[in-house]
């Protein structure tokens, strides 16, 4: 699974650092809502994708976001989606593995996951510095399914983005995307299934 606007609604979190980040470096100005279709990347590959016209440095511009995001991220500022932790406790009942593989740095990842009452839940997490290629590659996952030992026609990648998804098909798992995060029913369109509610995962599963 994927975490930010999958499991934890970081939107708003996430697309007010990147716009601060921007003001402070003298970037070029961007909309929120492209702001927010970074959302999926990680740091270091966002500037070349949102600021094409300029030359950025894309350390700088990690170390900045990072900074300012630790700045903002306040108690509360992020919250699960609505269903996500009774369906999750219910799917780890019945004996399915819950892993996440996010682009998210793993320090704010295991930060959340321990704040928000999901530490006894997953099973094993990939932060964006734990793998050597970041989304759409399959990376992540096939880590995640040699750990494991599980076959990829027997996981599914649950995300909200079109990077998720096509992390999921690049790996062979099943995919599934989540209508009500960052990304476009279109844009999930490849998606073997899609839910507008979290809970509609547990009759997939």
């Amino acid at each position: 699974m994927d975490f930010d606007g999958t499991l934890g609604d970081t939107t708003a979190l996430i697309v007010r650092t990147t716009q601060a980040a921007i003001r402070e470096l003298g970037l070029p100005a961007r909309s929120d809502e492209e702001c927010a279709s970074m959302i999926g990347l990680r740091l270091v590959e966002i500037p070349p994708v949102l600021f094409p016209e300029a030359k950025v440095d894309c350390d700088l511009y990690a170390a900045t976001y990072r900074r300012l995001f630790h700045e903002f991220d306040t108690d509360g500022a992020v919250q699960l989606y609505p269903h996500v932790i009774d369906t999750l406790k219910l799917l780890n009942k019945q004996g399915v593995i819950l892993t996440i593989a996010s682009s998210r740095s793993r320090n704010t990842l295991v930060k959340y996951i321990e704040n928000l009452g999901l530490k006894d839940i997953i099973r094993y997490v990939l932060g964006a510095d734990d793998v050597k290629e970041g989304k759409p590659h399959p990376e992540g996952i096939c880590k995640t399914l040699e750990k494991f030992n599980i076959p990829a026609d027997q996981a599914v990648m649950v995300g909200d983005t079109v990077f998720d998804i096509e992390m999921g098909l690049n790996a062979g798992t099943k995919t599934c995307g989540v209508t009500y995060g960052n990304g476009s029913r279109a844009s999930l369109a490849k998606a073997d299934w899609l839910i507008d509610d979290f809970r509609q995962l547990k009759e997939l599963i």
